[in-house]
């Protein structure tokens, strides 16, 4: 996993446990641009700063378009009503105008007042003197956006914070489903384990394909793995499936392959200096479960650099036609099984 979403679940884990124990700062800059960590933080706070009777006269929910920075600060400097604290909370907090101004208060915040200030997928500048204050007076979550190659680490990393466990094919299927929203990831989750027996421990592919509604034998997963092979005949059976779907975009497909190139590119640059590595060194370098490695072993053999080179190149041309440049009017279903004959070719 990234280190900026380890740091950002460690530092969640850290402010979910204080308020669990009752234990509050002053103020909180919820920022990021994946939302589920901050969104997580959130929550905590406000379902543990008040009781359910002090709620009415001492918890303040507002909107950062429909609020002025005054207002904000005016809330914030209240004292609390026949209860220990106040809670202020800021929803999107990026567009408050002139959000700067809060630093006047933020120097010298009440104790008895814990003020959120939540961003949606956006974060504070950090050279501010709004910035810097909070960092002295309360606690900064950043959550940084998930790169596509990080989210069968990160989902294998969730289920073990569950007490379970996933196949790594289970993990990259779900990852291709969810994509790199870390919330649905935990949706599908729940959904899936209402569905499982209790004692079930160990998520499977079967699992995934039966409760998710996503098909292993028809995924970009299962397609960047016949092209490792150069397996012509399912690669681009696999590629007329996925463009046939109602749902299909050609973008995010090219993005999939995309990863997956610059991964065999990556590794290649690895192997040149790096003849004999472990499967653990290896799997750092790509950024996959050590189960994916043999894959890799085998796609260097069938796409030397230049071609790998090349095939970027091509990926990022089919980008721009799937986006609709140039007015192309090919067909997404056209357009895919076209690139994976050329990749096949190449």
């Amino acid at each position: 996993m990234a280190k900026g979403s380890t740091d950002a679940a460690s530092v969640c884990s850290s402010i979910i446990e204080e308020v669990r124990n009752g234990v509050f700062r002053p103020v909180y800059l919820l920022m990021g641009e994946e939302p589920y960590y901050p969104d997580l933080a959130c929550k905590a706070i406000q379902e543990n700063c008040l009781d359910e009777a002090e709620r009415d006269f001492n918890e303040t929910v507002c909107y950062g378009p429909d609020v002025t920075v005054d207002q904000v600060v005016t809330a914030a400097r209240r004292y609390p009503m026949m209860a220990e604290r106040q809670l202020v909370i800021v929803r999107e907090a990026q567009s408050l105008k002139g959000i700067e101004g809060l630093s006047a208060y933020t120097a010298e915040p009440l104790e008895s007042t814990v003020l959120v200030l939540l961003f949606h997928r956006a974060k504070l500048d950090k050279r501010t003197v709004l910035y810097k204050s909070i960092l002295k007076c309360g606690t900064v979550l950043e959550s940084p956006a998930i790169r596509d190659y990080e989210v069968s680490k990160w989902i294998v990393s969730y289920y073990r914070s569950r007490g379970l466990s996933i196949d790594p094919q289970a993990a990259a299927l779900l990852g291709e489903s969810a994509g790199t929203d870390l919330s649905v990831i935990v949706a599908e989750t729940d959904k899936l384990l209402k569905n499982l027996p209790e004692s079930v421990s160990q998520v499977s592919v079967q699992d995934i394909e039966k409760n998710v509604g996503i098909s292993r034998e028809f995924s970009i997963f299962e397609l960047t793995r016949e092209l490792s092979a150069r397996n012509s005949a399912k690669a681009l059976k696999i590629a007329a499936h996925l463009g046939a779907a109602a749902r299909f975009a050609m973008p995010p497909a090219v993005s999939a392959l995309y990863t997956h190139f610059y991964r065999i590119l990556r590794y290649e640059a690895f192997l040149a200096g790096n003849p004999h590595p472990s499967s653990e060194d290896a799997a750092a370098v790509l950024g996959v479960s050590p189960f994916f490695v043999r894959e890799y072993d085998q796609a260097v053999r069938n796409y030397p650099l230049r071609r790998t080179m090349a095939i970027i190149s091509m990926l990022c041309e089919y980008d721009y036609l799937g986006k609709g440049g140039d007015g192309a009017a090919t067909a997404p279903q056209e357009l895919l099984v076209e690139l994976t004959a050329k990749i096949l070719n190449s």
